[in-house]
């Protein structure tokens, strides 16, 4: 019988299933179906991804992130600041860098955004041009513009964060709406024509110059509790479209708790993704047998979490 260390971890309720594939043997894994079946939530241990902690030919330290539909994510901004504290805290020579998607971004540990709570931040360059959006040329910028095919009122951000993302503000969060224009965006012939690679969509309020809520239909996923990237681009789009101050320490809520965001906008925008990385508990998954698993120890730190959650909650 062949077992892998895994770790259950979280950031802002955004939750996943962790390898460090720099020490454990995945060859011979038909990765797609792995976190397919690990990911599913009625007959595995359930997740919104898979994280592998990987090396490269050039030594650079990165994070491989799988959705639970077995395709890859370029880039996600919850995960990888899990993947960050793993490779701190084995005293991995990352240098500050973790690359994913075949981009390099800065990661570091910063003060603890509530008592208890390991929190690490992520530098996330970001474009507002790219050729996963067919609707405009590569050089146009698309900040809030109607996208006809997809709603004939809200009005879009395009941005690329290592992947794609779509967003746009209303008076409040209707999941009902955010499921219907997910679902459109993945199934629509139109739409697919206008993301050929598809992309992540999210409402987001506004709640003061300094708040926001988000919410988001992950590509690969669907609705997940929060997403990082997403909430980094809609923090961003809130900036460049000044319904919030940019340059401020900005607090994103989501259903699953709540990350800062830091938007520096000049001729390179840049936005500072802050948040949690927990870990739940580790265990050993079977990869010869059905995938079947069993946690060997258990942490306290979701108890921590619940308290900063409960606090969110309690403010309103």
């Amino acid at each position: 019988m062949r077992t892998i260390e895994i770790i259950k971890c979280h950031g802002s309720g955004n939750d996943f299933v962790m390898v460090d594939a720099t020490r454990e043997q995945l060859d011979g894994i038909d990765l797609g179906d792995f976190a397919r079946r690990v990911c599913d939530r009625e007959r595995g241990i359930g997740s919104d991804g898979i994280l592998l902690l990987v090396r490269h030919d050039d030594r650079v330290y990165g994070m491989d992130m799988l959705n639970p539909d077995g395709t890859h994510a370029e880039m996600c901004g919850n995960g990888i600041r899990c993947v960050a504290r793993l490779a701190f805290e084995r005293d991995y020579a990352i240098n500050g860098i973790l690359r994913s998607g075949g981009r390099d971004y800065n990661v570091r540990r910063t003060v603890d955004i509530f008592e208890g709570i390991a929190t690490f931040s992520v530098d996330i360059p970001i474009r507002t041009h790219s050729n996963d959006f067919a609707f405009f040329g590569e050089k146009e910028c698309f900040v809030g513009i109607v996208i006809e095919a997809l709603h004939p009122d809200l009005r879009f951000t395009a941005l690329n964060l290592g992947n794609p993302h779509i967003v746009a503000a209303v008076e409040s969060i209707d999941l009902t709406l955010l499921e219907a224009l997910g679902n459109k965006v993945k199934d629509d012939a139109t739409c697919r024509q206008l993301f050929p690679h598809g992309v992540n969509l999210s409402l987001y309020e506004r709640r003061s110059e300094r708040s926001i809520f988000v919410a988001t239909f992950e590509r690969g996923a669907g609705i997940t509790l929060s997403c990082g990237t997403a909430m980094t681009a809609s923090s961003t789009a809130a900036a460049l479209l000044n319904l919030v101050e940019a340059g401020s320490h900005i607090e994103v809520c989501n259903r699953g708790g709540m990350v800062y965001c830091t938007t520096t906008l000049s001729d390179n925008i840049t936005t500072r993704l802050e948040g949690n990385a927990t870990f739940d508990w580790w265990g050993e998954l079977d990869v010869d047998n059905g995938y079947n698993y069993r946690i060997t120890r258990s942490t306290n730190e979701d108890a921590a979490w619940q308290r900063f959650v409960d606090s969110i909650n309690n403010r309103k």
